[in-house]
């Protein structure tokens, strides 16, 4: 039996820290290929650090997208606020090394052994769902993300001009009965305008809004607050600590609350099963809660490079299933296609739609009128319920 009284920490980081910058970077790279050319090949790495940013990876799409990467990575920087010495949008030194996709990768994904496109790399990819939040995530990192998204509106509209774009939060959340009740600890730290604020100064700024986020009740009197606990945070962003794209795969899921396979989603295309699959693992899992199949849902998937078909289809239900894992595996090979191309268009993948995901979770979100966040659609309810 899973244990139903314990504490869990999950964290999040703004979009101006130094990973999600690059993230952010790497992610409006592709949506600018994609949006010249639905069928675009991209895989972009970004690097950054004092005052420069550095691009390489590999692509099959317009020219014209390469000669637009430094505009595309200044804009980028600019949105997230940067106007620091060591990181300004302006000043930056930015260096590509963007190059055409390698042939042997292409023709196992253009034509795969099964006759079907192929899947652009092997792994393992991971959805999770469970009602611990109306939006099916859990309670820990969505409520993390919140804070800190709420914070860079404030500091972007012009509310709060004390903050600056680096933040890192961390929740731990008391559960009681396997529910979550309360927060035991919240830690924030954000960078700010001048070394003349002091910790006290940015707790006294933040709260109202970390208050505003968090379900009522939920911060107590016995609730431990560390708001800049080194005392200052003046130096932000990559001029503080390099970033990379990619580093931040468990703020992106669910927090370390479910199994990761190990790829990073941003810059990457949805013909990489990487960000693809793990999307509509999500999608699956979501609408398997949603059909009230089960409470927690984990949904693994597998693929091998070349193929075009899953491998495997795992569920764990973790004990809070209405009927056998092994039902589930088999309605969800029913109701939806697995393959790339499958999950391409029944999400509606192929578009510019990746931007916006490179902070604050790629999960959770509300699905949106252009496409965006299609995985978090609730539409197979019904198909499922038929499936089983």
């Amino acid at each position: 039996m899973s244990r139903q009284n314990y504490l869990f920490t999950s964290e999040s980081v703004s979009e101006g820290h130094p990973d999600k910058v690059c993230d952010r970077i790497s992610d409006a790279i592709l949506d600018a290929f994609l949006a010249e050319d639905p069928y675009a090949r991209v895989a972009c790495e970004t690097f950054a650090t004092t005052d420069r940013v550095v691009i390489g990876g590999e692509v099959r799409g317009p020219a014209s997208v390469i000669q637009r990467v430094e505009d595309i990575a200044r804009e980028c920087v600019k949105d997230i606020g940067y106007e620091q010495e060591g990181f300004h949008w302006a000043n930056l030194k930015v260096n590509s090394y963007l190059h055409a996709q390698s042939s042997d990768i292409a023709q196992g994904v253009d034509a795969g052994v099964d006759k079907d496109e192929g899947a652009g790399d092997q792994g393992i990819m991971f959805g999770y769902a469970t009602t611990e939040t109306p939006e099916l995530m859990p309670a820990p990192v969505h409520y993390a993300h919140a804070i800190l998204r709420r914070l860079a509106e404030v500091r972007k509209d012009g509310t709060e001009p004390l903050l600056g774009p680096d933040a890192k939060s961390q929740l731990s959340v008391r559960y009681e009965g396997g529910k979550p009740v309360a927060v035991s600890s919240v830690v924030l730290s954000t960078q700010h305008a001048s070394e003349n604020e002091s910790s006290e100064d940015i707790q006294n700024i933040v709260t109202p809004y970390i208050l505003e986020m968090v379900p009522e009740g939920w911060i107590t009197p016995e609730t431990e607050w560390h708001v800049n606990p080194t005392g200052k945070f003046v130096i932000g962003g990559p001029d503080g600590d390099a970033g990379l794209t990619g580093r931040k795969i468990i703020v992106d899921t669910y927090g370390g609350a479910a199994p990761h396979g190990g790829g990073a989603f941003s810059g990457k295309d949805p013909t990489k099963v990487d960000r693809s699959a793990a999307y509509a693992a999500r999608y699956l899992a979501k609408n398997i809660v949603a059909a009230g199949m089960a409470e927690r849902c984990t949904l693994q998937l597998s693929y091998a490079i070349g193929v075009s078909k899953p491998l495997s289809i795992y569920a764990d239900l973790h004990g809070t299933g209405q009927l056998h894992e092994s039902e589930v595996e088999k309605a969800v090979e029913k109701v939806m296609d697995l393959t790339p191309r499958g999950i391409r268009e029944h999400l509606g993948l192929n578009k510019p739609i990746y931007q916006r995901t490179s902070a604050y979770g790629h999960f959770g979100r509300a699905p949106e009128a252009d496409g965006g966040f299609s995985w978090e659609k609730t539409d197979l309810i019904e198909a499922l319920k038929a499936a089983v």
